[in-house]
């Protein structure tokens, strides 16, 4: 695709490599500002890249003469320079939101002034001002430094009122501001693609996981309920409709313990930790989605929904540590991980925090996905590695369908399909049942077994609160040779559907659960293509000898 733009890059670290990398197959020349062999500038051998700090006014002006279009990967930049530059060239995002977003209290009121839900700050030029916020919200509560913090930088919780000066004095001579503690269960991010005519994408939901005040764990999707994530997916987009400027946005925020509440934290006007797992996990990285913006070329929301219905993501961070070996050694051990992909950002030396890389792993469940961490982390942490997670749940109302239900078992041990089988009683154990149910899809369950004689209230009830396919096998009961369970299962409410087979066929749930799975399984495909073949073989093998050796003389 032949493209005029340039675009003009403001640093050259791992973020404005991965952002070079998504350029150059869209055929888009990128010009780096920053220093020499930094990460970006390792990608193309130079080229025409200009070796100055990204803040240097002088060379952010030469930049702009020579691209059509000037972003950055870091918001802690030079924003009077990008603005004496923004009538002679595109600047995206504009130097407003930049130079908004740099302050983060600046931001906040930005925020506050649109209504976005936030937990509650205040301003703290002074100590005294400091004390007064924690008679207002209490102890602990969050000292922040205003502007150049990021990766935990400038935060400090205070506990009690003895700890002020010590906060003060940790953060060093910056502007600071109070926050309010926020009792949180689970920190989360979106992505958010805001395009030039002024239109706004959400990727997925993800959960983030911290240690040392900096990224550690993505998972993507969230491990939330759909209409949480998609309750904040509508906040991330909210709040970057009130910035102006297209490229990629990085929402971080927060949901309360009450497990309803969601609070944006604070805002990245550009690719960000959280977003890394796009590259293999959705059609449209983020990283070309903010070249994409920028430059006006076409997006729409099937850019930003993760590849398959049940593409699950984690990413981790290589970060360095005091063992300089680690990080090569963990990269080493991901070559040999089912699902895994290496990033190595070609930084020099490994110090601790540093990220150095990270990786990404994709599975068909956010379990399977950990189990492969484990995989990667089991020498190194002496982690116990589980078996493989279970895609199909056996459900039985009690122990005596067993005997009717293990040819489902056999099936599934004959086809390779991992399943777990466990009793779930309609009737003596319903709150059992709805939590078997509601989490089952969570967990990587993929499709359900139920067994269910008499009433037959188990596969319907189950029906109705997962969204997974759920195959009845009516069992024969003491009366009505289990007719009345047949019955009692096909005649599912509309809206409720129910599969079923044969009375007491718990082989044939088994084979119709793999053909389910095989949609998106090609291995299970070839799998069921080799037992249909050697169902034939067997029945042919039995017509040959019917024929050879006739009617009398052959023993079934």
């Amino acid at each position: 695709m032949d493209s005029s733009s340039v675009v003009g890059i403001l640093g050259g670290g791992q973020l404005g490599r991965m952002m070079l990398e998504a350029a150059h197959r869209l055929n888009i020349r990128c010009i780096i500002v920053d220093a020499p062999n930094c990460p970006a500038k390792q990608i193309d051998g130079g080229r025409d890249h200009i070796d100055a700090s990204f803040r240097d006014e002088n060379a952010i002006s030469e930049l702009a003469k020579k691209c059509t279009v000037v972003t950055t990967e870091i918001e802690h930049i030079n924003t009077d320079a990008l603005a004496s530059v923004s009538s002679t060239v595109s600047v995206e995002p504009s130097y407003s939101t930049l130079r908004c977003i740099q302050d983060k209290y600046t931001q906040k009121q930005h925020l506050q002034s649109f209504h976005v839900a936030l937990p509650e700050f205040c301003d703290a030029p002074n100590q005294a001002a400091v004390e007064t916020a924690g008679q207002q919200f209490g102890y602990p509560f969050v000292l922040k430094s205003k502007t150049l913090a990021y990766d935990g930088r400038g935060n400090y919780v205070v506990r009690q009122p003895q700890e002020i000066p010590d906060g003060i004095k940790a953060l060093g001579d910056r502007p600071l501001y109070v926050e309010k503690f926020v009792p949180f269960s689970m920190e989360i991010a979106v992505m958010v693609v805001r395009t030039l005519d002024g239109n706004v994408y959400a990727y997925p939901t993800t959960e983030t996981i911290q240690k040392d005040n900096i990224c550690h764990l993505v998972y993507a999707p969230a491990r939330l309920p759909h209409y949480l994530q998609k309750r904040a997916q509508a906040l991330a987009m909210d709040a970057v409709r009130t910035f102006k400027g297209a490229g990629i946005y990085g929402v971080e925020m927060f949901v309360l313990k009450d497990g309803e509440t969601v609070l944006l934290n604070e805002i990245a006007p550009r690719p960000h930790n959280s977003g890394h797992y796009t590259i293999e996990a959705c059609p449209t990285s983020q990283f070309e989605a903010h070249i994409r913006a920028i430059t006006g070329l076409p997006f729409t929301d099937a850019n930003t929904r993760l590849s398959t219905a049940t593409t699950h993501a984690l990413m981790v961070n290589l970060l360095g540590g005091d063992d300089p070996n680690y990080v090569s050694r963990i990269a080493k051990r991901s070559l040999s991980v089912p699902g895994a992909t290496l990033h190595l950002y070609g930084k020099g030396e490994s110090r601790k925090g540093r990220k150095m890389g990270h990786i990404t792993i994709i599975a068909d469940s956010s379990q399977e996905c950990e189990r492969r961490y484990n995989l990667l982390i089991e020498e190194e942490e002496k982690v116990q590695v589980p078996s493989e997670s279970p895609m199909v749940g056996i459900i039985m109302g009690s122990d005596s369908d067993l005997s009717k239900m293990k040819d489902a078992i056999v099936i599934l041990d004959q086809l390779k399909v991992p399943y777990e089988v466990t009793i779930v009683s309609a009737h003596r154990t319903p709150e059992r049942m709805v939590s078997y149910a509601r989490s089952a899809a969570s967990r990587g369950l993929r499709a359900i077994i139920a067994g269910a004689g008499g009433a037959a209230h188990l596969p319907g009830m189950v029906a109705a609160m997962t969204p997974l396919p759920v195959i009845g096998v009516p069992v024969k009961g003491s009366s009505l040779d289990g007719v009345d369970s047949l019955y009692s299962i096909v005649q599912m409410p509309r809206g409720v559907p129910v599969a079923t087979v044969a009375i007491n066929n718990s082989m044939n749930a088994g084979l119709l659960a793999c053909r389910i799975l095989a949609s998106f399984r090609p291995d299970l495909l070839h799998a069921l293509e080799e037992y249909m073949d050697s169902m034939r073989d067997v029945v042919l093998e039995k017509a040959d000898r019917l024929e050879q050796e006739g009617w009398r003389n052959y023993t079934v």
